[in-house]
């Protein structure tokens, strides 16, 4: 029986499978189960794991992590139900998929935990959140966590928090993008080159996100730190809440959490 297999493998699965690999993880600990001939061919030549068919893959892993796309887990879970057991442990990093959509596709007794990790899995830096369903304890929720740990920071909430964590963190690598796109944007407005606005900026985000995480002082703090009376970080400030910049974040969260619960209950 292999330690781990892994159902699907696009870029969070793939973002998971090396980082695994890169860790305490071997080839010959996972095996994958992939649909597309080409990709299951590149994923055996780049990360020299087995990919076998659905049944071989459920029924020979002690760990199923579930990774295809939302719009075709019912499928899956259909083919799973006759395979799985009791003693096995399904992960989900499914979108928007819930613990008792999971479970009662499974059938009574398997134990589920549904995490939610963002895509900066791709480079080790995710945040994902884990949420154990029915008739997983804590030891299961702890193997999950392991799991997704090989791809970043993971942290433990109770499932009615999942659509604001998909919210947040989620969808929160896009709002990032997107500031820095307009930022981009406003250096072009000002005469810099596209590359040189690109530097300044992707360098500026890394080093403001090492800030936030390592020094321990609230944002609030680092902000006023570069805000000197009458100087040009207070114009721009002053610009930003006049635009209501502040509140079209809040909105925009609170639409996506809404988004997440909706695709949740559509199922």
């Amino acid at each position: 029986m292999s330690a781990l297999a892994l159902l699907g493998c696009g870029k969070i699965g793939e973002a998971l499978l090396a980082g695994l690999l890169r860790g305490d993880y071997r080839p010959a600990d996972i095996v994958v189960c992939e649909r597309y001939p080409e990709r299951a061919a590149y994923l055996t030549e780049t990360y020299g794991v087995r990919v076998v068919d659905l049944d071989e893959a459920a029924s020979g892993a002690q760990t199923l992590i579930l990774a295809v796309k939302p719009q075709d887990i019912d499928t899956l879970l259909a083919e799973l139900k006759p395979v799985v057991t009791p003693d096995q442990l399904v992960v989900s990093v499914a979108a928007g998929i819930t613990t008792a959509q999971l479970s009662r596709g499974l059938g009574d007794g398997v134990p589920v935990v549904r995490c939610m990790p963002n895509t900066p899995a791709l480079v080790d830096e995710a945040m994902t959140a884990v949420a154990a369903g029915p008739n997983a304890d804590d030891s299961h929720v702890g193997i999950a966590e392991a799991l997704l740990s090989a791809v970043g920071k993971v942290v433990r909430v109770p499932e009615s928090q999942l659509d604001a964590v998909t919210a947040l963190s989620g969808s929160g690598p896009a709002y990032f993008f997107f500031l820095v796109e307009a930022m981009i944007d406003a250096g072009i407005l000002l005469g810099l080159p596209r590359t040189l606005a690109a530097d300044l900026i992707v360098q500026t985000a890394i080093g403001a996100a090492k800030m936030l995480r390592d020094s321990g002082e609230h944002p609030v703090q680092l902000r006023e730190a570069v805000t000197s009376p009458g100087g040009t970080t207070i114009a721009a400030i002053r610009e930003l809440e006049v635009h209501g910049v502040r509140a079209a974040l809040l909105a925009a969260i609170e639409a996506a959490a809404l988004r997440s619960a909706e695709l949740g209950r559509d199922r």
